[in-house]
């Protein structure tokens, strides 16, 4: 009878980490351990953390050596009950390594065109990356607000495997056009549909987050041919209230200090903040034009505590395949506004996690949207 095997990946200890390296093993292989003991300790360029097995069991094989830098999501070991066979061992692996690779290949293969590029869309330059392949829809992903594309780090090449995944900075955002004209919601939904008419996209999934989220809804809603399903992460627009000190305090904050604690606001875990993403979003707040798009679009979107648009009828009339994702401890958007989702919609609400689930609990996501894109497509 098969066995459970546990795969232990590079973790992700900030939103920023990318890779890690592996400091040493702090278990042996043959060793017990119960779900919390320290396993191994990861170096990363700013902290050494202990890595905490994910289940009991046994740490069979480490794949990984010390001394090693891998990716976040790599494969360092792997966890098994006492019997599990060699055979299984190896065929675990071997399948793990295998499911890894092509995105690897592609990558390699692809070369500069998964690289963000410049897009020319109804007098915008919008910033865009293009990656995957395959028979199924494309699957369009829509930030939110103070974002871009790298909130899809941990789940844009995650979901290329059997289709192209596109990631683009909306206008006002990241290193597209700055201008936002009046920073509606509308406004920007038109723009996401003429990104698909540029790219010759006639179809696609559609995911947003936050007020990509609203944003997504609205294409929805004005030009709902072009969605095949919808995935919203704390979307905005579904409940009627706004964290208004995080969207002042986020727009406005110009020093490292204060932005970190408005940062902290989108999070569980506050250790996650990091010094590359506070650094990150301090340079893209200086560039020319980027606050005042900010200061557009949360005018345009939201009074004080409130959000001006109520798109929930849209989802009550819609018959296309719809899925909301939300942190439980969101401090921005409360996922109370998922009770009042239709029936219809596939809901999930993710313990220990704030308002960026699709980076506190990616694997998490990433499954979920994945099985349901599947289905979509039956």
């Amino acid at each position: 009878m098969a066995q459970t095997l546990v795969a232990l990946t590079m973790p992700k200890f900030g939103l920023a980490m990318t890779e890690g390296k592996l400091a040493s093993w702090t278990v042996d292989v043959g060793q017990a351990t119960k779900q919390g003991d320290e396993l191994a300790d990861i170096e990363t360029s700013k902290i050494t953390s202990g890595y905490e097995s994910p289940a009991a069991g046994v740490l069979r094989r480490q794949v990984a050596q010390a001394g090693e830098t891998l990716p976040v999501g790599a494969l360092i070991g792997v966890l098994a009950d006492a019997d599990a066979t060699e055979a299984e061992l190896d065929a675990f692996i071997t399948k793990f390594q295998e499911e890894q690779a092509p995105q690897a290949e592609s990558d390699t293969a692809e070369g500069p065109s998964s690289a963000p590029h410049p897009v020319e869309v109804a007098g915008y330059t919008l910033n865009v990356r293009e990656v995957g392949s395959g028979e199924g829809l494309p699957l369009l992903l829509v930030h939110g607000f103070g974002g871009d594309i790298s909130n899809w780090l941990l789940t844009q090449d995650s979901l290329a495997k059997n289709r192209k995944v596109i990631a683009f900075d909306l206008p006002g955002h990241g290193a597209s056009s700055k201008n936002v004209q009046d920073g509606s919601l509308a406004g920007l939904a038109k723009v996401v549909a003429s990104l698909l008419d540029a790219l010759g996209v006639s179809k696609a999934h559609v995911m947003g987050h936050s007020l990509g989220g609203g944003v997504a809804l609205t294409v929805l809603r004005d030009a709902p041919e072009k969605v095949a399903s919808l995935t919203l992460i704390a979307p905005a627009t579904i409940g009627t209230h706004v964290n208004a000190d995080f969207i002042t305090g986020f727009t406005e904050a110009e020093r490292n200090r204060a932005v970190q604690h408005e940062l902290e606001k989108l999070v569980y875990n506050k250790a996650l903040i990091g010094r590359k993403m506070v650094d990150a979003v301090v340079r893209a707040r200086r560039l020319d034009g980027a606050r005042d798009a900010l200061r557009t679009i949360a005018s345009a979107c939201f009074d004080n505590d409130r959000q001006r648009d109520a798109l929930l009828p849209v989802l009550e009339k819609t018959d296309i395949p719809v899925e909301v994702i939300w942190g439980q401890e969101d401090a921005i958007l409360s996922a109370d506004a998922a009770k009042t989702l239709p029936d219809k919609v596939e809901v999930h609400v993710l313990a220990e996690s704030g308002h960026l689930p699709q980076m506190e609990k990616a694997a998490d996501v990433n499954k979920i949207v994945e099985e349901f894109l599947e289905k979509s497509e039956k």
